[in-house]
This record gives C-alpha cells, structure tokens and sequence, in this order.
C-alpha cells in the first residue's frame, strides 16, 4: 500500500486547508494576490513585488490533498490497467 506524506492528518483539518489552497489559488490565478518585499540597504529603501508565483505547485498540492480526503473517505483509487498493443 502507498503511503502519503498526508498520512495521519485528520479529515477536519485536510478539509480546512484545502479550503484555504484552493482560495490561495483562485487569488494567484486572478492576479489579486500580490506579495511586496522590502528592506533597507546602506544606500536606501529597496521593494520588490512578486506576482503569481508557482501555480503548478500550488495545484499538485491541492490534488495532493483531495487525493488523501478521497482516501480516508474509503473512496478506491482506479487505475488503468496497462495498454497492450495486439498485432
């Protein structure tokens, strides 16, 4: 058996966050979330903004999450079985 390095998480809290991701997402992906940095340098005041960071990362880690729910919901994971080319 697979095992997942959401294991051990309850059901409660993965829902929670996954509530969270995907609004996460939804913000990224719409352009409203936008992260400023800014510091101080001996020369003067620096800022920095970033804009729609990694989206992919944030998608597999909310498929990484509604995989697990799936899993403690006792839901069976499918999988195709293997193509075999007939000649």
């Amino acid at each position: 058996m697979r095992t997942s390095i959401l294991d051990g998480v309850s059901l409660s809290s993965l829902t929670s966050q996954l509530a969270t991701m995907q609004q996460a997402y939804l913000a990224l992906a719409s352009g409203q979330q936008i992260v400023t940095a800014s510091y101080a340098q001996g020369d003067g005041s620096r800022s920095v903004t970033y804009r729609q960071p990694d989206l992919a990362n944030l998608t597999q880690s909310i498929i990484s999450v509604q995989t697990q729910i799936d899993a403690l919901n006792g839901a069976r994971i499918n999988r195709r079985k293997p193509l075999r080319p007939y000649f």
